[in-house]
């Protein structure tokens, strides 16, 4: 069964970014640069406004998201400060941070706890989605999953990554599975990309192959 990506709750971030924006500061922050949860020995929460921002898995950097939209980090870390995740900005990006207690006490005098749920269930929401991707798929079935993923990513993204970068960030897959699938995929002229490795068009991906 194909298990559809989840829903923005657009309304909720909305939400609760305006009320985290008067208390927020702005992040100084370089290409590449990592983020920590906390701050000054205080948890943090973040507002990503724009650019481009991953969350990674912190024991082994294997990189679960990266996002485009406006977007609010750092809800479960508020309640269950695991560690578990780190962020890191890919290009010149816009992020505020706002303390974490700060936060709680906020949501909890407006009354906006179910945008608070919403948001993390999104967040779960979106991990089940991505493990239904990658856990226990076919090799071919999870580098189609990443390039119909990647096919949809402004143009300007995609030319910053080449296809093998991207897949390899996300999976566990070997640099020469990938570039089999890759090579067998343009022969059959499912895909077409630039000089190299960065995707230009693609067709309709067989199921198997």
């Amino acid at each position: 069964m194909h298990i559809l990506p989840p829903v923005r709750p657009e309304q909720s971030i909305a939400r609760l970014t305006a009320i985290l924006e008067p208390i927020a500061e702005k992040v100084k922050l370089v290409p590449r640069k990592r983020i920590t949860w906390t701050h000054k020995g205080r948890q943090q929460m973040y507002l990503f406004q724009q650019g481009e921002l991953s969350l990674l898995r912190a024991s082994d950097g294997l990189l679960l998201v990266t996002v485009y939209e406006p977007h609010l980090f750092g809800i479960a870390e508020m309640i269950q400060p695991t560690q578990g995740h780190i962020l890191r900005v890919e290009t010149e990006s816009t992020v505020l941070r706002a303390d974490a207690e700060q936060a709680a006490t906020l949501f909890r005098e407006q009354g906006v706890w179910e945008d608070v749920a919403a948001v993390l269930s999104y967040h779960t929401a979106y991990l089940i989605y991505r493990d239904a991707q990658v856990v226990q798929q076919r090799t071919y079935s999870v580098i189609r999953n990443h390039l119909q993923e990647m096919i949809l990513l402004p143009e300007e993204a995609r030319m910053r990554t080449t296809i093998l970068d991207y897949i390899q960030d996300r999976t566990l897959l070997s640099r020469s599975s990938i570039l089999n699938v890759l090579s067998a995929l343009k022969q059959g002229k499912y895909i077409s990309f630039k000089r190299g490795g960065y995707l230009l068009e693609m067709t309709h991906l067989p199921e198997s192959f």
